[in-house]
């Protein structure tokens, strides 16, 4: 009798590099807390010695942290690898790579910030403190006072994009969940890139949009108070309202159809 043919369960396996070993390490201890953001690490000849490799391993591990935005490395006498907070434009790069490949526009990445920005703002109303309220408050008078120094009521774009920028990072940072925060952050930063290119480009903004700016404000100012009441149905729904206007207004003189790859070219 003919022997059945034995099923195939096994597959190559490729064993990791040494210097991918050391990034793991490394990437635990500043993940655990073990290696704290502005720390530097060891000198590459006592690292070498800890690890027991080359200097081009070393270096080779160092690459892949930097590439994470974990570490920052300086060459020369001076020089040495500090650790780092990371940075969610490598994450929103990644995901933007994603969504070129489904042919993403930027108007559905904003669609998505609309169902879940909102959330963070009823999360923030049950949550908020003093220090959130006040910071808010904060955000809204470098606005104003923007507005003010403005000619014909337009500010600086740039300074004005950065601070309604820090106004929706207060939101979903402070939420109190963490998850939600860096899904907002990485959408955000990808609309955010799309906003500096069209500054960057010679974006304008003639005297009657400008009537916005004042808009906006006011509607900062109600958010604030409907999370210092702790309404956060209330909460929820105004900033859905207002992402869902802030995006008409975003998109008004750009392609509606301007895909993320754009910004990654």
């Amino acid at each position: 009798m003919a022997t059945p043919p034995v099923a195939t369960v096994g597959r190559p396996v490729r064993a990791p590099k040494t210097a991918e070993i050391i990034a793991s390490d490394l990437r635990r201890q500043i993940v655990k807390g073990e290696l704290t953001p502005g720390e530097t690490l060891p000198p590459e000849a006592e690292l070498m010695s800890q690890y027991g490799v080359s200097r081009p391993t070393l270096r080779e591990a160092f690459r892949i942290l930097e590439a994470e935005t974990l570490i920052s490395v300086r060459r020369g006498s001076r020089g040495g690898a500090q650790v780092m907070n990371p940075d969610s434009s490598v994450a929103a790069r990644h995901v933007g790579l994603l969504l070129q490949l489904r042919a993403t526009t930027l108007i559905d990445v904003h669609e998505a910030r609309t169902i879940v920005e909102p959330c963070c703002a009823r999360l923030l109303a049950e949550r908020r403190t003093a220090t959130d309220l006040a910071d808010m408050r904060q955000c809204i008078a470098d606005l104003r006072e923007l507005v003010d120094a403005g000619v014909e009521a337009v500010p600086d774009p740039l300074r004005w994009s950065e601070l309604t920028y820090r106004f929706h990072v207060l939101i979903y940072e402070r939420c109190g969940n963490q998850t939600l925060a860096v899904q907002c952050e990485v959408l955000a930063d990808i609309v955010a890139t799309h906003l500096h290119q069209a500054i960057a480009q010679g974006l304008r903004v003639d005297h009657a949009a400008a009537l916005g700016f004042r808009r906006t404000m006011r509607s900062y100012e109600k958010m604030v108070t409907l999370l210092e009441a702790k309404d956060n149905e209330g909460a929820e729904q105004h900033w859905r309202r207002h992402m869902v206007g802030a995006g008409k207004e975003i998109f008004a003189k750009q392609p509606r159809e301007r895909a993320v790859v754009d910004l990654f070219s």
